[in-house]
């Protein structure tokens, strides 16, 4: 049995990134500091939310009333491509701190590329931020290859992940092979391809071998992929504690490339080194 938990951590560039986290992308209001509130319960020490989503105080809610240590729970938000200039960075990461009543950021994303702003300078500002303590670390979101290569030879610091659309109808096999060789992550967003997953005939039929859901095997799929985290969405305590009770199982090699085979052939360097994406000690 793999030894991936519910705390197991993906590592990059000096961060320790919970690999299971929870999405909060159109939740709003009560509505998401409850979901959050939840998944805490619930047992994960990962919320990712940005400015963009209008969320961050909700977030910061339901963090405060789950009463769970602070230094327990990676928290990710991500700035607007909008705000990329070095003073609207500086400004927008600030707010998103107070917002969600922290002292420090854990992780702070770039949402998507932006022609408006030299991403040299939304880079510098992002490392200012590090050097104030506003902000641990830095990545990037919705990067392509070559732009992903050009913000981890750009950055002062390491660049510890590319969030970017993963699940086993979209796959990003390109980019996650650089992602192996540069030592940066993947977090996975819409891992479960807004619930299309759970009509795979596929995913059903795997998870009938296990007593898990498609959703499950399809969230088990990601996590024992190399430097992949997943970041599902759940609005209510059931799926969010579904989406929590995939680390009770492992997927075979076979069952891995059953999954991958949904949209091609398997990446030769993917099955290579199946096996888990976590690392064994917990966050």
């Amino acid at each position: 049995m793999s030894q991936l938990t519910i705390d197991s951590t993906v590592s990059a560039g000096g961060a320790s990134i919970p690999a299971l986290g929870f999405g909060t992308a159109r939740i709003t209001g009560q509505d998401c500091a409850q979901a959050v509130e939840w998944a805490l319960e619930a047992g994960y020490c990962h919320l990712d939310t940005a400015t963009m989503y209008d969320n961050e105080s909700a977030v910061g809610d339901g963090l405060e009333r789950a009463d769970v240590p602070r230094d327990e729970v990676f928290v990710v938000t991500k700035i607007d491509p909008e705000d990329a200039a070095f003073d609207d960075v500086l400004e927008s990461a600030r707010g998103s701190r107070d917002r969600l009543g922290i002292e420090t950021i854990d992780l702070l994303l770039l949402h998507a590329p932006t022609d408006e702003v030299p991403l040299e300078i939304t880079l510098d500002a992002m490392n200012h931020l590090q050097d104030e303590g506003v902000v641990d670390h830095v990545g990037v979101s919705n990067f392509s290859v070559p732009e992903l290569e050009e913000a981890v030879d750009r950055s002062e610091t390491p660049i510890v992940t590319n969030q970017v659309k993963y699940n086993p109808f979209n796959r990003q096999d390109a980019l996650l092979e650089y992602c192996l060789e540069a030592g940066v992550s993947l977090t996975a967003y819409s891992p479960l391809a807004r619930g299309d997953v759970a009509d795979d005939e596929r995913l059903e039929s795997i998870g009938e071998r296990h007593g898990k859901s498609a959703a499950q095997v399809a969230l088990r799929w990601l996590l024992q992929q190399p430097s992949v985290v997943a970041i599902p969405k759940a609005a209510s305590r059931d799926h969010v504690e579904a989406n929590a009770d995939c680390f009770d199982f492992e997927l075979s090699e076979e069952e891995m490339r059953e999954v991958f085979e949904i949209s091609g052939e398997p990446p030769a360097f993917a099955m290579e080194d199946e096996g888990g994406g976590g690392d064994d000690d917990g966050s």
